[in-house]
């Protein structure tokens, strides 16, 4: 009887398997894009009290791993979170992404260089306010402005890729 029941179960899980693999999902569109890959990310906050706001994060275990207080600003990083304070320098708070960097400040070899980034994101209708310019490789930056104003700054500090 053990045997049967063994035999039915293992019956049963093959044809489960059989029809799952004839059900599988279809297979992505052969012109589908890979990502882009818009490199390390941060958060820089613009503080009115450098002070607090670094002991406020501190207490969240952020570290310092940057900046120059007496310069009114910093980087915190706590696991792969960072945090940028800025005490006087910009107005609203920015959403920074570095091509290029890993989250350790390392160079990457191969990454897509911020220009590339300006023209798919062009190519899409967005508006880009500064703009890169074309012409140039390595360290460079544009902004681009999120419908509820926030903004977004592609800022590479790393030669551009060899290719």
């Amino acid at each position: 009887m053990k045997a049967l029941t063994f035999t039915l179960t293992l019956a049963a899980a093959l044809t489960s398997i059989a029809i799952a693999s004839t059900a599988a999902t279809p297979a992505a569109p052969l012109d589908e894009k890979k990502p882009m890959d818009l490199g390390n990310f941060s958060v820089s906050l613009n503080v009115k009290d450098i002070k607090a706001s670094k002991a406020f994060y501190e207490k969240l275990d952020f570290k310092v791993v940057a900046g120059k207080l007496e310069q009114n600003w910093l980087v915190l990083q706590s696991g792969n979170a960072r945090i940028g304070l800025f005490q006087g320098m910009f107005d609203k708070n920015i959403m920074t992404f570095n091509p290029g960097w890993t989250k350790d400040k390392e160079a990457m070899k191969e990454f897509q260089d911020v220009r590339e980034l300006q023209r798919t994101l062009k190519s899409r209708g967005l508006t880009i306010a500064p703009e890169a310019d074309e012409k140039t490789e390595g360290p460079a930056y544009f902004k681009v402005t999120d419908p509820d104003g926030n903004t977004l700054l592609f800022d590479q500090h790393v030669p551009s890729p060899k290719r």
